[in-house]
């Protein structure tokens, strides 16, 4: 069986866009959650109400062969930032530290699918770390990730169509139907 590759050989993402990420900025064409619901609050408070709605989710990672990887991840909103955390040296923690590509599937509910998806900047200062701390983290060191956000989806079934709202930054809510 021939090992799995990705069909890109474009740089990662991580090696691509870190460099200009600091506290305060995002990614180039990515936005903070605050931008988010800017730019499309409705559809913005949608995916937070989703997100809210359950305690876990699924984040879905790239393993070091371009793989994809699925974990369940708790997600937090924080300061105007989409975040999550992970115990320390977890799997889907190297990942995102070797390539921040990642999306986050909402637990399913009533109303459709919710998905969001961008790089992961993991959040290092420890004054800063402090900030993204909600109480539930486990014991010892852990990781705290913040997202910028490339895009958020949401898809449901309305009457007889599928409906698809996508919104990614600077650009309005775009919507989709299929019979």
């Amino acid at each position: 069986m021939t090992a799995w590759r990705p069909v890109s050989s474009r740089p990662a993402c991580a090696q691509v866009t870190r460099a200009n990420v600091g506290p305060g900025r995002q990614t180039a064409g990515m936005a903070t959650w605050e931008q988010f619901e800017a730019e499309a609050d409705e559809l913005a408070s949608v995916v937070k109400v989703r997100f809210q709605g359950a305690k876990t989710h699924i984040l879905a990672t790239l393993r070091k062969n371009g793989a994809p990887r699925v974990s369940g991840s708790e997600v937090d909103f924080v300061a105007g930032e989409l975040s999550f955390g992970s115990m320390s040296n977890a799997v889907k923690a190297l990942d995102l530290r070797r390539d921040g590509r990642c999306a986050i599937h909402a637990h399913p509910g009533e109303g459709g699918d919710v998905k969001v998806a961008g790089v992961a900047v993991e959040v290092t200062d420890p004054r800063e770390k402090r900030a993204f701390t909600t109480g539930s983290e486990p014991p010892g060191d852990f990781h705290v990730f913040r997202l910028d956000l490339h895009e958020a989806v949401v898809t449901a079934v309305e009457d007889d169509e599928l409906v698809i709202r996508l919104w990614r930054p600077g650009r309005p809510v775009e919507t989709f139907r299929r019979t």
